[in-house]
């Protein structure tokens, strides 16, 4: 095994840190910690906004930052403020919204850190979503009157999140927002999540290794979806789940166990000096 000086570990949430229960093992938590404990620094990079990002992972000791909505902005977590942010402009909101209006969809707007849509698209929502995540859709989402007044006005959008009611439906929208130039890929079902051009977890990632003195060679990325792709090529050290896709894993560098097989800790406990050993002394497996 080649050797890695990694300072930084960002890890997608869904199908990566949590298994299909949506819960971190403990096996993971341990290996979580400790990494932060040998001074790394383990954040979570999401797709949600940051009023979704679950305390489960950000009320770990150590943890400092969150990457969210797919790169549309970096939070350190003491004051919540923002360090990177990467937004649509107004007149780019306001066009995305227009394209979106052509389609049957739902529409969520990502700013600030939290989620708005309207009553109606919440409603909706409800209905496409899977079950596991209705509480989180229901305590996150903030209704406006009007998505598009609400972006001309100036909102700081990061990111917009839609749902389809079947692929097909979803595939001419996917093709003409990425035809405009925007950043759109997915994590789940027959959802889309749109960025502004060039906008990843893998630009991100790269602009807080930059702002915290660490080189791309020292970051460390572990993803499972289409969203994770940027940031596993952007990393020095991209790590695809086992129930990732062919095509991540493919363009990965490494590939680890599945989320329900504690991936994500057996990944920290190979490349980390120092993790499997602490894991042993918990009495966890490392292999």
């Amino acid at each position: 095994m080649a050797d890695y000086d990694i300072r930084m570990v960002a890890l997608d949430l869904d199908g990566t840190v949590f298994n299909n229960q949506k819960e971190i093992t403990p096996r993971t938590l341990a290996a979580i910690r400790a990494a932060l404990e040998r001074g790394v620094a383990v954040l979570p990079a999401t797709g949600r906004p940051l009023v979704g990002a679950p305390d489960e992972f950000l009320s770990i000791p150590g943890v400092e930052w969150v990457l969210t909505s797919n790169g549309g902005c970096v939070w350190r977590l003491a004051g919540r403020q923002p360090v990177v942010e990467l937004l649509f402009s107004p007149a780019q909101a306001v066009e995305v919204l227009g394209v979106l209006a052509e389609f049957d969809c739902t529409v969520d707007l990502f700013a600030d850190g939290l989620a708005y849509t309207t009553e109606a698209h919440l409603a909706r929502l409800q209905t496409l979503v899977p079950p596991e995540l209705l509480s989180y859709i229901r305590t996150s989402r903030h209704t406006v009157p009007d998505l598009a007044a609400f972006a001309a006005a100036g909102a700081r959008v990061e990111k917009f999140s839609c749902q389809f009611g079947t692929l097909a439906h979803r595939q001419p929208a996917w093709q003409k927002l990425a035809a405009l130039g925007y950043e759109v890929t997915c994590s789940l079902g027959t959802n889309i999540e749109i960025n502004a051009p060039g906008v990843t977890k893998g630009a991100a990632l790269l602009a807080l290794a930059k702002h915290l003195g660490f080189a791309r060679e020292q970051v460390m990325a572990c993803g499972d979806s289409d969203n994770d792709a940027a940031m596993l090529q952007a990393a020095g050290l991209g790590v695809a789940m086992g129930n990732a896709d062919p095509a991540l894993k493919a363009s990965a560098d490494a590939v680890t166990a599945t989320n329900e097989e504690d991936g994500v800790a057996l990944a920290l406990s190979r490349y980390i000096p120092g993790v499997a050993e602490q894991l042993k002394q918990e009495g966890f497996a490392c292999d």
